[in-house]
């Protein structure tokens, strides 16, 4: 069991002058491991969505700020919602998970590149873990989500309450400038197990099938441009081979299978993620018929 305290640390300089948001909800078992890393960073937001357990606790006594967030289940979600409304105090926003740490390695590299870069974001590369093992092969994990405050927002979907998602967790953000990328990679390591996982990729599947309707139904109020990833995702995801498709790429052409029986059932568990996807779409077509 991991402890949900906040350990005291010595005096750090707060050096990077970058606003962490970290979106949560009922994460105490996350959390501190999360917090403890980010001694080095000018602000800390914590924005929570109606925790019950002592996240908000946690998040105060580690000297964050702490913000309420409720969702009307329409636009802006969680992340555009601060952007928007929550300005971040420093010159650069780093949205990260309460199951990613920051290692002393990541925090120099970001000093460095952030002193000279004329970038407007960056992508960043994650480690995974997943049943408790760290996944050194499969398809590596990128997110956009290092921003220029000003410079970009998370793309826009008009939706209705598709489901429980009150964050966004699919949607890319949409950056007005170049864009580059930190290679030193963060750690992600969500400790809430296997169960957790399930569900959360149960809402991600339902959401990903309201969306691919919403494309198809070419609505006047979808803004924004899908990446190159997004548009082959959404050309392909109700063809039978796709999920098949994902496991042979991830699983045997990138080598997953050197990760033994971990790296077996994650590529496993997206097969089916998007097997789901396929057949709620299928399902949802049948239905309007």
């Amino acid at each position: 069991m991991l402890p949900i305290e906040i350990q005291k640390q010595p005096a750090v300089e707060r050096d990077l002058a970058v606003t962490v948001v970290i979106p949560v909800k009922n994460e105490e078992r996350n959390l501190p491991r999360c917090l403890s890393a980010l001694l080095r960073f000018q602000e800390i937001i914590v924005v929570d969505s109606g925790s019950t357990d002592r996240t908000q606790e946690i998040a105060a006594s580690a000297g964050a700020r702490v913000i309420d967030f409720q969702w009307n289940g329409r636009f802006p979600k969680k992340r555009n919602w601060i952007l928007i409304h929550h300005r971040p105090n420093c010159e650069w926003v780093l949205f990260i998970d309460a199951d990613e740490v920051l290692d002393d390695a990541f925090c120099n590299e970001l000093a460095r590149i952030l002193g000279s870069t004329a970038h407007s974001g960056f992508w960043l590369n994650y480690t995974n873990y997943f049943l408790g093992r760290k996944l050194r092969h499969g398809l590596p994990q990128k997110k956009l989500a290092l921003l220029k405050v000003g410079r970009g927002l998370y793309e826009r979907v008009d939706e209705d309450s598709w489901s429980s998602l009150d964050m966004e967790v699919h949607e890319h953000p949409v950056v007005e400038g170049t864009v580059g990328e930190i290679k030193v990679p963060i750690e992600h390591n969500d400790f809430r197990g296997l169960e957790k996982f399930i569900e959360r990729h149960v809402d991600y599947a339902r959401w990903e099938a309201r969306r691919y309707a919403n494309l198809g139904e070419r609505s006047p109020h979808e803004s924004s441009p899908l990446t190159a990833r997004q548009r082959f995702k959404y050309r392909n995801i109700t063809k039978a081979w796709y999920p098949l498709f994902y496991f042979i790429y991830t699983y045997i052409y990138k080598a997953g299978f050197l990760d033994g029986g971990p790296g077996f059932s994650y590529a496993f568990y997206k097969m089916w993620y998007f097997h789901t996807i396929r057949l709620l779409i299928i399902e949802a077509a049948k239905e309007r018929r």
